[in-house]
């Protein structure tokens, strides 16, 4: 952490220049901890710096909610606490969030996953003892198959750790650009696929060869071999790499003083 932002607030401001004017942006429910500040907390904040400054247009679809009043934020995140929460709109069936999926209605959406591989394959279903048998299982997969199938920017927000990052996912929750030689376009998958990956260390896209992860920027004071040590995989590195932008100081200060004055989206 840098003493004048930490590496969530680095995060976010990453996130909210990926936000343009009038985009959908879709956050899910359900996770707690650092999996809750990296789905959830990390997308509304940087939907909200991306308001105040470059996409006053910009919605945010959470749980059931389109556009919930974020200066009310609740204290819990419990179904009824949505329930009652503010909001320009609510939806009441879960087939309609599905149906806005299948049609391409959301622009952005923010994935975790417990793996993720080279080409952006996401694994939220299963662990494999080595002989493929399962060891641990998962959450499942709610609506992150759909996500990466119909979203026209998903944003893959884990932190970087050599458990996470394989070189092959046990299970495909979520399809991204290949899988063993097979392109997504093979399934008739009508979104980009996966567009970026924001970690604690470094951002990542998917402009290598194949769809393939490379690096697109690291954040101020990572080094490459800190990186790749914390992967089970080599993304593809470009001859000359970026920094990752750093917050300003009013992005931090509107941070802060306004859009998580309480520390409930930024949290862990």
């Amino acid at each position: 952490m840098n003493a004048q932002y930490t590496t969530n607030e680095l995060m976010a401001a990453a996130v909210a220049r990926e936000i343009a004017d009038g985009d959908l942006v879709f956050i899910g429910v359900g996770t707690t901890d650092r999996a809750f500040t990296l789905a959830c907390g990390v997308g509304v904040v940087a939907t909200r710096l991306a308001q105040s400054a470059h996409a006053p247009d910009a919605e945010i679809y959470w749980g059931n909610l389109i556009s919930p009043d974020l200066d009310q934020m609740p204290q819990t995140w419990l179904q009824d606490t949505f329930t009652r929460w503010p909001t320009a709109s609510q939806l009441t069936e879960t087939s309609q969030k599905n149906d806005m999926l299948a049609f391409g209605r959301f622009d952005v959406s923010f994935e975790s996953a417990a793996q993720v591989d080279r080409y952006g394959n996401l694994n939220i279903t299963r662990l494999n003892n080595p002989d493929g048998s399962i060891k641990t299982r998962l959450i499942g997969c709610l609506a992150q198959t759909e996500h990466l199938a119909f979203v026209k920017k998903p944003i893959i927000m884990v932190d970087l750790k050599r458990r996470t990052f394989v070189e092959d996912v046990d299970y495909v929750t979520s399809f991204g650009h290949q899988r063993h030689g097979v392109l997504r376009q093979r399934y008739g998958l009508p979104g980009p696929g996966p567009q970026l990956c924001i970690t604690d260390k470094a951002i990542f896209d998917f402009t290598g060869e194949g769809g393939a992860m490379r690096i697109r920027s690291l954040h101020p004071g990572v080094t490459l071999e800190e990186v790749l040590a914390l992967m089970s995989f080599a993304p593809e590195v470009p001859a000359t790499l970026a920094e990752t932008t750093a917050p300003t100081a009013a992005e931090v200060e509107l941070i802060r003083t306004k859009i998580d004055q309480k520390r409930t989206l930024l949290r862990v």
